[in-house]
């Protein structure tokens, strides 16, 4: 993980890392020893007194908050009851600054994300990075995360790739610059069931004997053309709502939106009239979506109706 969390790391100074769900703090000291600043997000009691004592003979190395990562800026109203945070408390308590997006990294994140609703969770995560809310409202936050290798597949697979292209897949890859760190065998951590057995999601078309670590870091231009965090929300729908149906033919979605020259749309993009959605890159769902910006198509208060409902869903 030191290794890993080193590599390409630049001379000066290196920003601070915030390590969400340390536990009994075993990553954690081993971080605190390649010599990193650490704010350990930690959301279970049964793990803060140790991780207390840890940070107390420490120069301010490591600081210790009571909070769960995954409960960060919940759509609730009035105020927050812990472990639940608020991202601006967070950043001001761990005197981390917003800079633009075409700054340097002002932050890195580190954790393995939980098993279950892993899905859901990077839905949130990007969600944020695309309207710039939560998190990247700091500018571009660095995540450095342990997912399942199921998960990995989808998020770097490409067009054509039964089952594992997905929405997901795309705007990932549009949004993130994606560096595999490292791969372990599940049986190096701690999942055993009662029965002997390993607590790992079973998957039936993707590999998924592995954790991996992975990084994600926003790309410096994501927000240089068209897509803009004013209508990210309503790109996240679109290719959504394309890939739903990967079979299906672009045309036939351009004409399902009433667009009269869907056409003319795909010869100027260069996109065969046949393709099928799951045939699409993602710049290409990208360069679609600007395109369509432009030709007013958005205009129609369905398909923004639409959006808002499927954003209310997936929050």
């Amino acid at each position: 993980v030191r290794q890993c969390l080193q590599r390409g790391a630049g001379p000066g100074p290196q920003p601070l890392l915030l390590e969400f769900a340390p536990g009994p703090g075993i990553l954690t000291q081993t971080l605190l020893d390649a010599g990193i600043r650490v704010v350990a997000l930690e959301s279970n009691l049964a793990y803060l007194q140790n991780l207390q004592s840890l940070e107390n003979g420490l120069d301010g190395q490591l600081k210790v908050i009571y909070g769960d990562f995954f409960r960060l800026d919940p759509l609730v109203t009035g105020t927050l009851k812990p472990p639940a945070v608020c991202s601006d408390k967070l950043f001001e308590t761990m005197g981390v600054a917003a800079v633009p997006w075409s700054a340097d990294v002002p932050l890195r994140i580190f954790g393995i994300m939980p098993h279950t609703l892993e899905r859901n969770r990077f839905w949130r995560l990007l969600f944020s990075l695309y309207e710039c809310n939560s998190l990247y409202k700091y500018g571009r936050v660095e995540l450095n995360l342990f997912v399942s290798e199921k998960e990995y597949t989808v998020l770097t697979a490409k067009p054509g790739k039964m089952f594992a292209y997905q929405a997901l897949s795309v705007l990932v890859q549009i949004g993130c610059e994606i560096e595999l760190l490292h791969k372990e065998p599940w049986s190096s951590f701690a999942t055993d069931l009662k029965n002997g057995g390993l607590a790992i999601p079973k998957s039936k078309w993707l590999p998924n004997d592995h954790l991996c670590l992975v990084r994600l870091t926003p790309q410096q231009n994501l927000f240089t053309g068209g897509l803009k965090p004013t209508n990210a929300s309503t790109f996240i729908f679109m290719v959504k709502q394309c890939l739903a149906k990967p079979k299906s033919k672009l045309s036939d979605r351009l004409n399902s939106w009433s667009l009269d020259n869907g056409g003319k749309l795909l010869k100027a993009l260069e996109i065969p009239k046949n393709a099928a959605m799951r045939d699409l890159y993602p710049e290409d769902y990208r360069r679609l979506f600007e395109a369509l910006q432009n030709s007013s198509m958005f205009t129609e208060t369905w398909f923004y109706d639409d959006v808002l409902e499927s954003v209310r869903t997936i929050n």
